[in-house]
């Protein structure tokens, strides 16, 4: 008679994460810009690929990764069966410090084109906001002091997004494709730094993603400041964004809209009014309001932009 033996092996959701993570070449690209010693058992971009994966199925705290990997099938955290030995929190940490050293932009940008060419990703159109995230503590050291010749973010106080001014903070800002929500560009930054500050070096990114300066660039308020607006315009880049009530122009549109607009005079897609000064796409979003409002029709974003 034929015995059979049954053997179990935890898969989790990890043969579909690996299929998208070399379809990517998410670990080429970290071996390129994070390169490992020849004395590293495991390297850096493994490491760094056994977190990520830990991140997505288990959230474990890193002094816990060489449990989460013994838990599942052999491999199917990136690392064979010897490597799983010598995946730790030294391991796991040491390419974290690497990753802090490398050039991280550079490193988001190459995985961005790449899943761009390779899932045909539409670049045309990005979808830019920030948030804070507050920390309980005084976090003294994270005072945005140099290490190894990078500035590490400051953890400090600035205005809170969840009206927690006594807590300290980072600032979070995220730019998503308008295809599929696809993320393509983050970074973190000074808990007290303004939003308005931050547009310019974005946009940058996204031209370097994009290839190009014409896709359309949707962010709020904070975008619409004189110095990102020229940036923008003069570089030959669209925006859309949303205008303060504070800006002349505001008062401009409103006052044509009660002295000078008759139902069915402007269509929302031929050129606004010429009293307004700088890119005309400024003034669209309060342009269409004023417009439903005092005529009750439906109107369509066009040439503005």
């Amino acid at each position: 008679m034929i015995r059979f033996v049954l053997q179990s092996e935890r898969l989790g959701p990890l043969p579909l994460v690996n299929h998208f993570i070399q379809r990517m070449g998410l670990e080429d690209a970290l071996d390129r810009h994070v390169p490992s010693d020849q004395r590293c058992a495991v390297s850096h971009a493994r490491a760094l690929g056994v977190l990520l994966r830990s991140i997505i199925v288990e959230r474990e705290p890193i002094y816990r990764q060489q449990e989460t990997v013994h838990a599942f099938a052999s491999g199917m955290f990136g690392v064979g069966g010897e490597e799983m030995q010598h995946v730790g929190d030294d391991r796991i940490g040491r390419a974290l410090d690497r990753l802090f050293d490398a050039d991280r932009a550079a490193l988001l940008t190459d995985i961005v084109v790449a899943i761009g060419q390779r899932f045909g990703v539409n670049f045309d159109e990005f979808h830019n906001d920030s948030t804070t995230v507050s920390f309980y503590g005084s976090y003294r050291a994270a005072s945005g002091r140099q290490i190894r010749g990078r500035t590490a973010p400051a953890i400090t106080y600035g205005h809170s997004k969840i009206h927690r001014p006594d807590l300290k903070q980072l600032l979070l800002i995220l730019t998503i494709a308008a295809d599929g929500n696809v993320p393509v560009a983050f970074r973190c930054t000074d808990g007290n730094a303004s939003d308005a500050r931050t547009h310019i070096e974005t946009w940058e990114t996204l031209r370097a993603v994009a290839g190009r300066p014409d896709f359309l660039y949707v962010a709020d308020s904070k975008l619409c400041s004189r110095e990102n607006m020229n940036y923008i315009d003069r570089a030959g880049g669209r925006f859309v964004t949303v205008l303060p009530r504070t800006r002349l122009e505001d008062q401009e549109f409103r006052q044509w809209i009660q002295t000078t607009y008759r139902p069915g005079s402007w269509s929302g897609t031929g050129p606004i009014p010429a009293t307004v000064t700088g890119p005309a796409t400024v003034g669209l979003s309060i342009a269409l309001h004023c417009c439903r409002r005092k005529s009750g029709r439906s109107y369509g974003s066009g040439a503005p932009y």
